[in-house]
């Protein structure tokens, strides 16, 4: 049988690319594809270590002449966000990734691709498997549940590792590495509600956000694209101020680590609210639209008729104290730094929204590059909660990882990048959470690290692609980084 990506060099990457895409592997099922790589690890003849948390630490010798050279470990993460397109029908449990290939670019039919992280796995794999490719001693560490609170991370026993060199393949963009990275926490507010029998009649009207595009609460959070949650809770406050409306449900986004793209609330609208009702449906989308401009440019939304009978709804004060939480709960950039320019100092995330039989539930990502900015907007967040009577809780921490003024990895990559492609490699930080935060700590900043990757589009959703050409050039990068390790 044929295999999508046959043909692509180099040929072992994508091989096992293709694999790996076949295993399930969202967060927190994640049991297959660790079993997958420690056997694999084990049919390749080399120590190979699988502890409680299913992170996976394959080691191999350095080649001829690299016997005595630095160990490096080579490390990314098995799991990937699990987001599919409305309607597509797809079980991330058990069906395959379907990959395709257009042009220059490796994407996914209708999901998430998983290059995040999976294209880490795959150059990894491949390295361990050769018999001709020169490398010092290796420590191959491929961590669980990175995407959702770097669980595998935060479980690893660093006594399972010698190197002090590590090379996180876990960034997304070619000719950039990654020296410092923001750190993070999820947080939920959980709002008691109360529900009254619906009274008087009327119609029942499903009110839901289209066309968003989502991605990568800290990669894309400042590329202007529409929180769902956020635009949901605004076209109830404004409608509810127009028309007499009742709230039956509302609901939006799945992961914490991706901005919304899916939200609907389900309303109920006297017959004589009808026509004022849809006018300022018309005038919202509109206005929405232009605020949105490019950085959202198919967002619509959608208004349909149900012929179900409502039995209850939100009490007003429910509602008020739901629309309120909702509307006050930041979303977006907070601060921009002052020292980098371009890079996002500070932001939260209002990812998911969900409904329980007596409770609504807020979940969001805090992400800060500065503590005292991420304490600030976790206390606002907070004090939300306290104002509405509801529930603060905080999960998920991790850490910052800090730049650090000297750094002999980052220095031979520069050379090697340069002597290579005959171009600066830039040194950059980044407002997403890497789990090289969490190995500083764990390992008392003994670590020397980078992280570096191939370029990779609209992550965590599903326009997410790989570059093909790119991945080429990363693989030969890493290749000739391990070659002057000696």
């Amino acid at each position: 049988m044929s295999r999508v990506l046959e043909g692509l060099e180099p040929e072992r990457v994508f091989y096992y690319f293709e694999e790996i895409s076949k295993i399930p592997r969202c967060s927190y099922d994640e049991k297959k594809i660790s079993d997958y790589l420690a056997n694999l690890g084990r049919q390749f003849g080399l120590e190979t270590i699988q502890d409680e948390s299913l992170n996976v630490i394959i080691k191999k010798p350095g080649t001829k002449g690299y016997e005595n050279s630095p160990t490096v470990i080579l490390q990314g993460h098995m799991d990937m966000v699990c987001e599919k397109d409305e309607g597509v029908e797809h079980d991330f449990t058990k069906d395959p990734i379907k990959l395709k290939v257009e042009g220059d670019y490796i994407k996914a039919e209708g999901t998430t691709l998983g290059a995040d992280n999976g294209i880490a796995v795959a150059m990894a794999l491949a390295i361990l498997e050769s018999k001709d490719i020169a490398h010092p001693p290796l420590e191959v560490l491929v961590t669980s549940s990175e995407e959702t609170g770097m669980d595998g991370a935060k479980g690893l026993d660093p006594q399972n590792l010698s190197g002090r060199i590590l090379i996180n393949i876990d960034a997304e963009e070619e000719g950039a590495v990654l020296v410092s990275c923001a750190g993070g926490e999820n947080n939920k507010v959980t709002i008691p509600v109360e529900w009254e029998a619906l009274k008087e009649g009327g119609k029942a009207y499903l009110i839901r956000t289209k066309g968003l595009q989502g991605g990568h609460s800290g990669i894309d959070i400042n590329k202007g694209r529409g929180n769902a949650n956020k635009i949901i809770t605004r076209i109830l406050a404004f409608i509810k101020d127009e028309c007499d409306i009742k709230l039956a449900r509302i609901e939006g986004g799945s992961k914490t680590n991706a901005i919304p793209r899916n939200a609907e609330a389900l309303i109920v609208l006297k017959d004589e609210d009808e026509e004022a009702f849809f006018q300022a449906i018309e005038a919202l989308e509109e206005q929405i639209k232009k605020e949105l401009g490019n950085g959202d440019p198919d967002f619509q939304l959608e208004v349909e008729k149900l012929d179900e009978k409502v039995e209850r709804v939100l009490t007003e004060n429910s509602f008020n104290k739901v629309v309120a939480a909702l509307t006050l709960i930041p979303t977006g950039v907070n601060t921009m730094s002052k020292d980098i320019e371009g890079l996002v100092e500070s932001s939260n995330n209002m990812a998911i929204v969900k409904m329980d039989e007596d409770k609504v539930i807020v979940e969001s990502a805090l992400r800060s590059s500065v503590e005292s900015l991420k304490r600030t907007i976790a206390m606002k967040i907070k004090a939300v909660a306290e104002i509405i009577g509801g529930k603060y809780e905080r999960y998920n921490e991790y850490p910052a990882w800090e730049f650090k003024e000297k750094s002999k990895i980052r220095d031979l990559f520069k050379k090697v990048y340069r002597e290579t492609f005959g171009e600066e490699l830039r040194v950059e930080a980044i407002h997403a959470g890497l789990e090289c935060g969490l190995f500083d700590e764990k390992f008392g900043g003994t670590l020397d690290m980078i992280s570096f990757g191939p370029n990779m589009y609209n992550v965590h959703s599903p326009q997410e692609k790989l570059s093909i050409s790119s991945t080429q050039n990363t693989y030969k990068l890493l290749l000739n980084v391990l070659k002057e390790i000696k």
